[in-house]
């Protein structure tokens, strides 16, 4: 598949916004995703993970961290590996993250 060669579009650090990271990390499932992703630095394959939901609605999920900046996917083979963009929320938002991953389940 020529598709999962395709690099996908991540914003840069400049254009990540605060309001669009708290949207994206509202969304428990996504929450799952992060906190999964903060214990694999070298990231994984969302896929793998028992979320409980169909494929098309975890590449949603993904999508919408990717788009908001909190996760970098690349292509691995015939996977995508999803890593978290610990180094550029931790410049923009210091603890953010620390904070949201400590948080109660």
């Amino acid at each position: 598949m020529s598709g999962m060669t395709t690099t996908l579009a991540h914003p840069e650090r400049d254009e990540i916004r605060i309001t669009t990271v708290l949207q994206a990390l509202a969304d428990p499932v996504r929450l799952q995703i992060v906190r999964a992703l903060a214990m694999h630095e070298e990231g994984l394959s969302c896929g793998v993970l028992p979320l409980g939901v169909t494929a098309s609605t975890l590449t949603h999920h993904v999508r919408t961290l990717r788009e908001a900046g909190v996760v970098r996917v690349r292509p691995q083979g015939t996977s995508r590996i999803s890593s978290l963009r610990r180094d550029d929320l931790d410049a923009l938002f210091p603890g953010l993250l620390d904070g949201v991953l400590a948080a109660r389940r």
